[in-house]
């Protein structure tokens, strides 16, 4: 994330690469992590929910870690967000895909996740990541190692199916999918009734892929998608992943604007096919000495509406 200085200058000179109509169709979340941080107490949570509604959002997307005080008691966060008109767009779930024997264990977690909290939210689906702290394989995820996660996949998306909603990965660097070799192959091993996409603008880049390209090959298996930007050179990236080195010393994660992403084009491909999902500005706590939560807000936002006309 950028410090203040660069919030300021961002603030007073994003360029506005061309316009959008706006997508009313379209609504726009915050993750709770920017917003409430790691186990968010109620303070924390009311302040969250107070700065999604002042800059414009209608949802708030958490992380399993954001809401650990609640988990078994979902009606205490409902009930703040009904009272401010917004919704819980969906909690991120996930783990281990890649050894077939903890796939029971792996599907029955998610379950519990829709079950106890997701459901009296009357979230329509449920986001997980594939392995988010596991060691990524040298050279990859192996193709067997994909015919698992994809079998695991195909099974949660039915049960969840069964319980109303849909079931989407999200690619993400450090995962086991992380590259376009690794998304098309589970894409194409999964079940399209079953399992669906929720792509990340900044992760999509950052693992070498196009986000356009993405969004407008696989629209039909897109429940929801993220937002964010990196460093302008990484825009059509084909180096080696940048690592959580680098990451930890400084975050590759930008302010909407910053270059990585071409976001005229990409809410150009969702404006054709008149998406209806949500859009969630998927961004981190503030690290110290960064700008303030405030701040970043105010930054995405006026890019969002100012620039490309979305918001």
């Amino acid at each position: 994330m950028p410090n203040r200085r660069d919030f300021l200058m961002s603030l007073s000179g994003l360029l506005a690469e061309g316009s959008l109509s706006p997508a009313e169709s379209m609504r726009f979340a915050v993750s709770g992590f920017i917003l409430w941080g790691r186990d968010a107490d109620l303070q924390r949570i009311d302040q969250g929910i107070r700065n999604a509604k002042r800059f414009g959002y209608k949802g708030i997307e958490p992380y399993v870690f954001d809401v650990n005080r609640f988990l078994d008691k979902p009606k205490v966060i409902k009930d703040k967000l009904d009272e401010a008109g917004l919704s819980l767009v969906t909690l991120s779930g996930g783990g281990v895909f890649t050894e077939l024997s903890k796939l029971p264990q792996t599907i029955e977690y998610n379950i519990h996740l829709i079950r106890d909290f997701i459901a009296p939210f009357g979230c329509k689906h449920l986001k997980i990541n594939v392995e988010p702290d596991g060691e990524r394989p040298a050279g990859g995820t192996t193709p067997d190692q994909l015919k698992t996660i994809a079998a695991g996949l195909n099974e949660l998306g039915k049960r969840t199916g069964d319980l109303g909603l849909k079931l989407g990965f999200h690619p993400h660097i450090w995962s086991a999918i992380e590259n376009e070799r690794e998304m098309n192959a589970v894409l194409d091993l999964t079940d399209p009734k079953l399992v669906y996409l929720v792509p990340d603008t900044a992760h999509l880049v950052l693992g070498g892929m196009d986000p356009v390209k993405v969004v407008r090959e696989h629209y039909s298996r897109i429940v929801a998608v993220h937002i964010k930007d990196t460093e302008a050179k990484y825009r059509n990236w084909r180096g080696p992943t940048p690592t959580k080195e680098q990451h930890a010393h400084a975050s590759l994660y930008k302010p909407l604007g910053a270059g990585g992403v071409d976001f005229p084009a990409f809410f150009g491909v969702l404006h054709e096919r008149n998406y209806r999902g949500w859009v969630t500005l998927d961004v981190d706590e503030p690290r110290a000495g960064e700008a303030s939560v405030e701040e970043y807000l105010a930054a995405d936002t006026k890019f969002l509406r100012d620039t490309l006309h979305v918001l």
